[in-house]
């Protein structure tokens, strides 16, 4: 190292940044949530903290946002307005580095260690690396499930995690602020009352630009969101938003006991890189109940019908011929040992998605589990006339708690927004709640399209397994 290379390099924490900087940096903090108002530096703070902490300790270092696009035109390619200088190179000056890798967005030390920007939409493909710091930009926006994934490998390496945004409702970030906020973590909201980064006219200014380009309303609550940190304002191109807020406003998200009078189905949608997602539920007195959900990802077969019987599934190919063994149950889901299902229904593409070495459609891997007659395939409508299904039908709906998960990310579900046509397109962003809201999509596909009264009516008898003894000759051929 240049003996004229120091770090933080050129740069220094800003007044009311030196809280937080203080905990992480200087006395070694493992877990910050920063709720910091837009145009506050917490990218900055993190950049350059990280680069301190490549070099205090060998090992690798992630710096994520919701997905990979985004990181690379917010972080790697940026270029700071004031200096003209790309955000990375002020950081992490060349004179510090070994390798830079544009592909992989990845710099290499001379120390050894290493920095990369990776998207949450796919921090698995990276799973070996073993970092030793997170830094989890635009956190209130990104897959949570990748926090309970990364969180153990962190705490194996005795390393620290940093959640960086500005709130996007009730949702995960502000759960794991306030998680923060009565732990020994630290937690830390700044609004623009907080900082001394704009004058009132250059916040008058910035809100009028918000209302001018959204409308009153939502210009407004978005300006509040990103400006003041306000965790009641409205999720911007929520799809069923309005839905969702009469639902929790006349008390439908609640305690939904299972009834097991009434047969149980589920609405799955399936993914491998992306995740598999699963409602539970039953339709009494055209009610549909909602009374279980269940996301994952880079799981097989075996692992979502374990998760369906509540017991432990094996399934192996054998020569041409797919053999099923069930043990014993999961003591955290044998709730489920108790339904009685009446269809397990897949989205079109199961008939020829297939799991890796399994070599056998989805569907038909299903079927020796669940018996032929238990397995149905959504029809196939367009995902709009299935959006507007999906809004009738949360009109005679019931949650259960046990759903927040599921709940929370069809909360987040929302149109794209066209930055160069600033509105919002007609199609749905795909990001991590796009699966369990196509889930939740197929749910009401099925009950609009496929009565199910009759169905109910007509699914053959079961036995502990959801497996029909009756039907074996038939769901064995196919």
């Amino acid at each position: 190292m240049k003996p004229d290379i120091v770090i933080p390099y050129n740069w220094e924490p800003r007044g009311y940044q030196k809280k937080a900087w203080n905990y992480w940096v200087r006395d070694g903090g493992k877990h910050a949530e920063l709720v910091w108002h837009r145009r506050s530096g917490k990218d900055d703070v993190a950049l350059h903290g990280t680069c301190v902490k490549a070099h205090e300790r060998i090992a690798n270092y992630w710096h994520m946002l919701p997905q990979a696009n985004q990181v690379r035109k917010a972080i790697w390619d940026a270029i700071n307005p004031r200096t003209g200088k790309k955000r990375i190179d002020e950081a992490f000056p060349k004179e510090l580095r070994s390798a830079t890798r544009d592909q992989d967005m990845l710099i290499r030390f001379k120390c050894g260690s290493t920095w990369q920007c990776l998207g949450s939409d796919n921090y698995e493909g990276s799973i070996g690396a073993t970092p030793a710091g997170i830094v989890n930009s635009e956190w209130p926006q990104s897959d949570p499930s990748s926090r309970g994934f990364l969180r153990p490998i962190l705490a194996e390496n005795n390393g620290w995690q940093i959640y960086i945004g500005t709130p996007r409702g009730k949702n995960h970030g502000y759960k794991t602020f306030r998680a923060a906020q009565r732990s020994n973590n630290f937690a830390q909201l700044l609004t623009v009352d907080d900082t001394d980064v704009f004058t009132e006219e250059q916040l008058e200014a910035e809100k009028q630009e918000y209302i001018d380009t959204y409308g009153v309303d939502f210009g407004t609550a978005l300006f509040l969101q990103e400006y003041y940190c306000s965790f009641e304002a409205a999720i911007l191109g929520s799809i069923w938003g309005d839905e969702l807020a009469r639902l929790e406003q006349e008390g439908r998200y609640t305690r939904v006991d299972h009834n097991p009078d009434y047969p149980v189905f589920t609405a799955w949608d399936i993914g491998r890189t992306d995740a598999t997602a699963i409602w539970w539920f039953q339709v009494i007195a055209n009610e549909v109940r909602i009374i279980d959900f269940y996301s994952n990802t880079l799981k097989d077969p075996d692992h979502y019908v374990s998760q369906v019987l509540g017991k432990a599934v094996t399934i192996n190919l054998v020569g041409t011929e797919i053999e099923v063994s069930i043990g014993e149950e999961i003591p955290e889901i044998a709730h489920r040992c108790a339904y009685q299902y009446g269809r397990h229904w897949l989205p079109h593409d199961a008939k020829h998605k297939t799991y890796a070495a399994k070599g056998k459609s989805i569907e038909l891997q299903f079927h020796e589990v669940f018996g032929y007659a238990s397995v149905g395939i959504v029809p196939n409508i367009s995902r709009v006339d299935g959006i507007n299904a999906t809004r009738k039908m949360l009109g005679k709906t019931v949650i259960d708690y046990r759903c927040e998960d599921g709940f929370e990310a069809v909360k987040q579900y929302k149109y794209e927004y066209d930055d160069k046509k600033n509105k919002f397109k007609d199609t749905p962003l795909h990001d991590w709640a796009s699966n369990p809201a196509d889930a939740l999509r197929y749910t009401a596909v099925v009950y609009e399209f496929e009565a199910p009264e009759t169905i109910q009516e007509t699914v053959p008898k079961q036995d502990d397994y959801g497996i029909d003894d009756d039907d074996e000759e038939n769901w064995k051929v196919a």
